[in-house]
């Protein structure tokens, strides 16, 4: 049983958008950092999280599927969802040590 090519895309533009969606709401938590907005930065990483979430369920189905014995059709549109899902857990990683770099940079300047 085989994953065909229309539902490689569409889940590979699931990930796509999602993971699209983790890294914008992670870069924009750190420029709300940045700009001492820290209550804001949090939500908009909470938001990070459900949107990574969201891909990451998608991928891990894909995985899922592929250790049952349903195979998927190498695309280069799947890697490009791969990719994009990988780039959003770096910047999202990223932004929460930044994030804490901000507020500990905030706390030394008030004293």
């Amino acid at each position: 049983m085989t994953m065909t090519k229309e539902e490689v895309q569409m889940l590979s533009f699931q990930i796509i958008l999602h993971a699209g969606n983790a890294r914008s709401d992670a870069m924009e938590a750190l420029q709300l950092a940045k700009n001492g907005r820290f209550e804001e930065a949090a939500q908009k990483m909470e938001a990070a999280d459900e949107a990574f979430t969201e891909a990451h369920h998608m991928q891990t189905n894909l995985l899922h599927d592929e250790a049952n014995g349903k195979t998927t059709e190498l695309s280069v549109i799947l890697i490009h969802a791969q990719d994009h899902l990988m780039n959003a857990l770096t910047v999202k990683d990223l932004a929460v040590e930044m994030i804490d770099m901000h507020q500990k940079i905030k706390r030394l300047e008030e004293k």
